[in-house]
């Protein structure tokens, strides 16, 4: 993990990069399809949203949580990302998934510089990096 500087501006740069964008998360995709069906099943994605540990903390602090509370939140984000019903993940919908939750999360930030601790291969990262490429080019 590392302390980052960043802006909803790095964040919407990023995912308007389409071959950038795109590498990642054809990187991301593959690195969870675990059977190499072309699909993520909830048990493959459901390993993504536990090590965000997004509703397990509070501000970095561990949080004991209702476990059906955590299945009905997971069932449900695993429900957006599926939108032809057929149960399960393919590549264009996780990219779009993703993409529409990186640009609420830059829309949330907005245009002035935040502090953020920021895990290596996070998206979020992988934004900073890609700026901080261009700055120094």
């Amino acid at each position: 993990m590392s302390v980052e500087l960043l802006d909803g501006a790095t964040i919407v740069s990023f995912v308007e990069d389409e071959e950038a964008f795109n590498g990642l998360i054809h990187d991301r995709f593959s690195n969870l399809d675990t059977n190499h069906d072309g699909f993520l099943s909830y048990s493959e994605i459901l390993k993504e949203f536990q090590s965000m540990r997004v509703f397990e903390t509070h501000f970095g602090i561990d949080v004991k949580r209702d476990p059906d509370e955590l299945a009905h939140v997971y069932d449900s984000l695993f429900e957006k990302f599926v939108h032809d019903a057929n149960g399960a993940v393919d590549l264009e919908e996780f990219k779009m998934e993703t993409k529409r939750m990186m640009l609420a999360m830059a829309n949330g930030l907005g245009f002035l510089p935040v502090q953020m601790l920021l895990e290596e291969d996070s998206f979020l990262k992988k934004a900073v990096e890609r700026e901080a490429m261009k700055i120094n080019a």
